[in-house]
C-alpha cells in the first residue's frame, strides 16, 4: 500500500497520519516503523528503506517526508515505487505540490491519494463547534465564525485556539475570544481596507498602527494591500460571472471573495487601476528614495477614506 497525503490543511492530513501510524505499531511494533525526511537523506537511504524487506516483523512501514525536495528521487520515482515489496507500506507527505509537475499526476494516479485543503469558514466554524464539545467545552456557531474571522482558517491554528480557550473556561465567548486570541495581520489588512473605502480614516488609521505595533513591517503592509487589491482586480474583471465560478478559476476561496466584493461593487476599473499604480510606486521609492514609507500608506489610506482617488 503506498498512500500520499498532501494540502495545506496539515491539522487534517497529521490526524489520518498519526491514526495510520498508531494503527500501523500497534499491529507490528515500533521497530517496523521507519521515518525519513526526504529533504535531507541521501537518495541511496531512500532507495533502501522503500526496497528493503522487513527485519523481525511481517511488514514495515516507511513514512516518507517531502522526498520531492530530493533531486535524484524525483527523476527515478516510478522506477522505485514499482519495486516496492508487497510488506511494505508507504506514506508519502507532500504538504506542498506543484499540480503542474509529472510527480503529481503520477501519485495522483499511481497511489491512494489523499488531499487536504484548508476549509471555508462555514466549515470552519461548524468544525470549531464540534470541536470544542469534544473537549467538554461549547462555542455558538456566531463566535465560531468570529473566532475563524479573527485568527484565519488555518485549522491547526484554530484547534490550538479552541482548545486554549476551553481549558480557560468551558464556555467559549466572544469575550474570552478577544481576551486570549490575536487578530492575524491578513484579517486586519482586510478590515484596514474595509474601514478606508467606507471612509472611516480613523479606524483605517488606528488599525494600521495596530499592525506596526505587532511589528509587521511597512513592507509587509504593502504586499498585504496588493493582494487584496489582486482580488478586488480579479472580481471586477470577472463581470457578471457568480463567485463560485471566479473562485474556480482563480484557485480563491469564495469566503475570500465574497468578504471583498462589497468593495468590489463600490469601485470603478480607473480608481482600482489608480490604487494599484500608487502602491507600486510607493513600493519603488521605498526602495530606492528615502521616503518615509509609514507616512506615505498613511496617506494613501487617507485617499481611499476621502474619496480622493484621482491625481
Amino acid at each position: 500500500m503506498i498512500k500520499t497525503l498532501t494540502g495545506e490543511n496539515s491539522f487534517a492530513w497529521q490526524k489520518i497520519l498519526r491514526e495510520q501510524v498508531d494503527k500501523f505499531v500497534a499491529d507490528f511494533g515500533d521497530l517496523a516503523l521507519q521515518r525519513i525526511d526526504g529533504e535531507e537523506a541521501e537518495f541511496s537511504t531512500i532507495q533502501e528503506a522503500l526496497t528493503s524487506l522487513p527485519f523481525l516483523s511481517n511488514k514495515k512501514l516507511v513514512v516518507l517526508r517531502s522526498p520531492s525536495k530530493n533531486k535524484d528521487f524525483l527523476e527515478h520515482v516510478e522506477q522505485v515505487l514499482a519495486n516496492i515489496s508487497e510488506t511494505t507500506d508507504v506514506i508519502i507527505i507532500e504538504p506542498k505540490l506543484d499540480k503542474r509537475l509529472s510527480y503529481y499526476k503520477y501519485l495522483k494516479s499511481k497511489t491512494d491519494f489523499q488531499e487536504f485543503n484548508e476549509l471555508d469558514i462555514n466549515g470552519q466554524s461548524t468544525w470549531l463547534s464540534a470541536r470544542a464539545k469534544q473537549l467538554g467545552g461549547s462555542i455558538s456557531s456566531n463566535d465560531a465564525r468570529y473566532l475563524a474571522e479573527r485568527v484565519g482558517l488555518n485549522q491547526q491554528l484554530l484547534g490550538n485556539e479552541i482548545e486554549k480557550l476551553v481549558l480557560h473556561n468551558p464556555a467559549v465567548t466572544r469575550q474570552t475570544i478577544d481576551l486570549l486570541t490575536d487578530e492575524t495581520p491578513q484579517s486586519t489588512i482586510f478590515q484596514l481596507l474595509e474601514a478606508a473605502f467606507s471612509g472611516n480614516n480613523r479606524k483605517a488609521l488606528k488599525l494600521y498602527q495596530e499592525q506596526r505595533a505587532l511589528k509587521v513591517e511597512p513592507q509587509q503592509i504593502v504586499a498585504m494591500i496588493a493582494w487584496q487589491l489582486h482580488v478586488l482586480a480579479i472580481i471586477k474583471y470577472a463581470g457578471d460571472r457568480s463567485i463560485d465560478e471566479i473562485a474556480k478559476d482563480s484557485k480563491l476561496n469564495p469566503y475570500v471573495l465574497r468578504k471583498s466584493q462589497a468593495i468590489a461593487d463600490g469601485l470603478k476599473l480607473a480608481e482600482l487601476d489608480y490604487l494599484v499604480e500608487q502602491l507600486i510606486d510607493i513600493d519603488a521609492k521605498s526602495k530606492s528614495t528615502s521616503i518615509d514609507i509609514d507616512e506615505a500608506l498613511k496617506n494613501y489610506l487617507l485617499r481611499l477614506s476621502t474619496g480622493s482617488l484621482v491625481s
